[in-house]
């Protein structure tokens, strides 16, 4: 059996801690970026956990993500 491809697109946007969880950016991050407050600003610097709807799709997308 061939090997499985990782997603490059994926891989650039999400990242597998070492628990396993899928980690994502935060939407809106680059919209209207000017307008928002500092502390606005400051609630897009953590990353939040996928979607457990998600979960099983970008986990095929990163076959060798753990």
């Amino acid at each position: 059996m061939p090997k499985m491809k990782t997603h490059k697109g994926a891989q650039a946007r999400l990242s597998i801690t070492g628990r396993g969880k899928i980690m994502r950016r935060k939407v809106g991050v680059n919209n209207f970026r000017r307008k928002k407050h500092n502390r606005t600003s400051g609630l897009f610097d953590e990353m939040i956990e996928v979607s457990p709807t998600v979960r099983k799709r970008m986990r095929r997308l990163l076959p060798y993500g753990r």
